[in-house]
């Protein structure tokens, strides 16, 4: 077979964050309280309790509101890119990125969502971060909605359960996409669309105790449909203020083997494979797949519809597909015996073929080939891998080096099987952001020390720390990848 040992030219090579764990500045330029501001960090909880780490309640949020520390709730203050984005832009433009994703707040723009009129300062602000982006020739890729609804919204509305949100969301849409058409081609609608199932707080602006004697499920996929309304308008917005624009769904790619050949084993797969995908074909197909549909008369669940629903979720389907890609996991009809290892916002069985990192997430570079293959082989639309990564914990030597070897070890193999999709499956791939490529406070534990990026940030799980950034070996070894456009992939 033909050694396979590069990348489509013009390829996207980049890296990945969210506003909500990188930038900071919580109560600064005029900007609100999002929900993640409001997300306490339990530090010593076991990792693999992940409802633990992202379940809030109403009395949760009465405490973060009265508590002005940084310390519980980690994302307040992130990895400060709010006063060192210039800085850090610098050093993507040195590693090569052709792209960057990032966020915008909502809560930046519009300090409560529902105000009339936007902050002027927080628009400011992502001028310049653009501004900056452009001065280094790198794409930016930014995603409207991540994990970022004010926490008025909650308060007051609901969150996502309410239609006025969807009012709030396209005033949002309309401000940003105005504002900024001739600096972002590049937009995705809601980060991990389908995670609201998981941790509605954080996707859906939900929590449970404020629907008492409610269907929770019914609430969430109620909320759900106004998120799919929402990001047909956002892709109509969109394509007609910026005329090149592409916009693309994003879900969490949770790819699910059959533990055994035995064939309950084999439909436990393919129905929770399902429970993921269901999100994604509303946003490419532009209607509920018939399988949703049917789980919502089997189970009782009723959504409520406004007239033109289904016409501008028709109308108005995606342009690519973006993802998520971590680990994998197992499926079985009896778990009963089975072991269980934690994931990307889930706990699923243990694969016993595979290795783990720090935090228990299975490594399996060929899930990724995988996913790749069945997303394009269902889609027949670009794909672009926007989140990949290795969380650890990183040390940093008496010289100020950071020898992540475990890191470029897992980019090597997570590249090849990227470019042996294209190469060998003949899938249509835009780009590459592994995640975060600078430390962050990580979403499922809330910590810093769970460190992902190629730039190390002095910064501990309390936010104590001076904040310097430090290449880490894997900084230089990103930076030749980019280079060669994957050619050093496969040197010796």
């Amino acid at each position: 077979m033909k050694q396979i040992n590069a990348f489509p030219a013009g390829f996207l090579w980049g890296g990945a964050t969210a506003a909500n764990q990188v930038e900071g500045g919580y109560l600064e330029g005029g900007k609100g309280i999002s929900v993640s501001d409001c997300a306490k960090a339990h530090f010593g909880t076991d990792v693999t309790n992940y409802k633990a780490h992202n379940t809030v309640t109403s009395k949760d949020i009465e405490e973060a509101l009265k508590d002005k520390d940084t310390a519980s709730y980690p994302k307040r203050h992130g990895s400060d890119f709010y006063h060192h984005y210039k800085e850090d832009i610098k050093l993507f433009a040195e590693m090569g990125f052709k792209v960057y994703r990032m966020s915008i707040a909502w809560s930046r723009i519009f300090p409560n969502g529902d105000d009339l009129t936007p902050n002027e300062e927080g628009l400011k602000f992502y001028d310049n971060v653009f501004d900056e982006l452009k001065k280094y020739g790198i794409e930016p890729l930014v995603t409207m909605s991540h994990y970022e609804p004010p926490i008025n919204l909650v308060l007051n509305y609901k969150g996502w359960y309410s239609r006025e949100t969807v009012g709030f969301f396209i005033r949002f849409v309309k401000t940003i996409c105005t504002r900024y058409k001739d600096k972002v081609r590049y937009w995705l609608t809601f980060n991990e669309v389908d995670s609201m199932i998981r941790h509605p707080f954080t996707t859906g602006a939900l929590i449970e105790d404020r629907f008492p004697g409610q269907n929770f499920e019914e609430v969430i996929f109620q909320a759900m449909h106004h998120q799919f309304v929402a990001s047909a308008y956002a892709t109509k917005i969109c394509h007609e203020t910026i005329p090149n624009s592409l916009v693309g769904c994003m879900l969490t790619k949770l790819t699910y083997y059959p533990y055994t050949c035995k064939p309950e084993d084999v439909l436990k797969a393919q129905q929770t494979m399902r429970g993921t995908y269901c999100y994604s074909d509303t946003q490419v197909f532009g209607e509920y797949p018939a399988y949703l549909l049917s789980r919502f008369q089997n189970e009782g669940i009723h959504i409520r519809k406004e007239m033109g629903d289904d016409e501008i979720m028709k109308a108005y389907p995606v342009d690519f597909v973006s993802f998520s890609y971590y680990n994998s996991s197992c499926s079985a009809e009896d778990t009963s015996a089975l072991s269980l290892t934690p994931g990307n916002t889930i706990n699923a069985i243990k694969n016993p073929y595979l290795k783990a990192s720090d935090w228990g997430w299975q490594i399996d570079p060929t899930g990724l080939r995988i996913s790749m293959v069945d997303l394009y082989d269902r889609y027949r639309k670009p794909l672009f891998i926007v989140e990949n990564g290795l969380g650890a914990a990183d040390v940093v030597k008496e010289d100020d080096t950071i020898d992540d070897t475990y890191r470029i070890d897992y980019f090597r193999e997570h590249l090849k099987a990227v470019s042996e999709a294209i190469q060998i499956d003949g899938v249509e791939c835009l780009g590459y952001t592994s995640w975060g490529c600078i430390d962050l406070v990580s979403e499922s534990t809330k910590q810093m020390s769970k460190r992902y990026g190629f730039i190390y940030v002095d910064c501990d799980d309390y936010g104590e720390g001076t904040y310097e950034r430090l290449k880490k070996k894997s900084f230089y070894w990103y930076k030749k990848v980019i280079e060669t456009n994957g050619l050093s992939l496969y040197e010796e």
